[in-house]
């Protein structure tokens, strides 16, 4: 079974606004309202390629009633633990303003609830995969990703790690099966302006030394690299498309990578089909569906 974590889930409502001005009154263009997280956006690309999956972590209030509901819409199995005071968190993302967002800041989670979630992990065995993914809420104990891992050790289950610096740093030692840093935060680990897909390599290649069995780099409009369990380093260029929506890209890419490699086992396909759903995502107002992730899958492998 697949499990996906979202600590802080959300309800993102993203709006676009025409002509907006700071300090008036402005009315919305369009309007979207999603399940949020970045868990929770690989849980939607799975289930978009037709691989169940659990959704894990904690909501709570109307708003995660919502985000519990609409999962289930999407065909998304729901774990979440309930919080009984608070708010799941409501994000908005204004489109017409680029990189603009107002994140809200989640639920009080005491730490009877990260036992239960503990518990709920503990029950993962042999064959299972599990996604672990952004930051951890101020509630939380930062050590909490190093607790999982360490929990699960010695267990034949893939783990994904898609977090930053310390977060990522700190779960190396456990051997994750795969990690997902962007170029810059690479850069940031080593001290490095990072900005070819040549210039990552050896870098990804320290995160292996450090413990990551597959090192996946996203770099935008530079495409990906690759540096994989088997010693092979693979990469690709940016495939050709408007970028409409770079939330949720990354996660995208994830789930792209572990659909594919779960279906055959191959690096090389499984790091196409992870760049295609990554970039599909980008080009796209939603999340990607399958027909959008092949389509841009047959220019990434050459086919189309």
């Amino acid at each position: 079974m697949i499990y996906t974590v979202t600590f802080n889930p959300s309800l993102d409502y993203i709006v676009s606004v025409n002509d907006f001005q700071l300090g008036l009154t402005n009315r919305t263009d369009s309007e979207l309202l999603l399940p949020g997280g970045k868990g929770i956006n690989v849980s939607t690309v799975l289930g978009n390629l037709g691989i169940e999956s659990t959704a894990l972590g904690f909501v709570a209030g109307f708003t995660g009633d919502e985000v519990v509901r609409r999962l289930k819409k999407l065909g998304v199995q729901s774990g979440f633990i309930r919080i009984e005071e608070g708010l799941t968190r409501i994000n908005v993302k204004l489109r017409s303003v680029e990189g603009t967002e107002i994140n809200g800041q989640g639920p009080v989670i005491g730490k009877e609830k990260v036992q239960q979630l503990m518990a709920q992990l503990d029950r993962l065995g042999d064959g299972d995969v599990l996604f672990l993914s952004g930051s951890i809420p101020p509630s939380m104990p930062d050590d909490a990703y190093q607790k999982i891992m360490e929990q699960l050790r010695g267990r034949k289950i893939q783990i994904v790690v898609d977090a930053t610096k310390e977060l990522l740093l700190n779960v190396l030692p456990y051997r994750p099966f795969l990690i997902k840093p962007n170029n810059h935060e690479l850069g940031e680990i080593f001290k490095a302006d990072l900005k070819s897909r040549e210039e990552v390599v050896p870098y990804g290649k320290k995160l292996r030394e450090m413990g990551a069995q597959n090192v996946l780099v996203s770099m935008a409009g530079e495409g990906a690299v690759l540096i994989a369990a088997n010693g092979e380093v693979y990469d690709a260029p940016a495939p050709k498309g408007t970028l409409v929506n770079g939330v949720g890209a990354g996660d995208s890419m994830v789930a792209g990578f572990m659909a594919g490699w779960l279906e055959k086992q191959d690096y090389e396909y499984a790091f196409h089909l992870g760049v295609a759903a990554g970039s599909a995502s980008a080009f796209s107002d939603h999340l990607a569906t399958a027909e959008e992730i092949q389509r841009v899958y047959a220019q990434v492998a050459g086919k189309g």
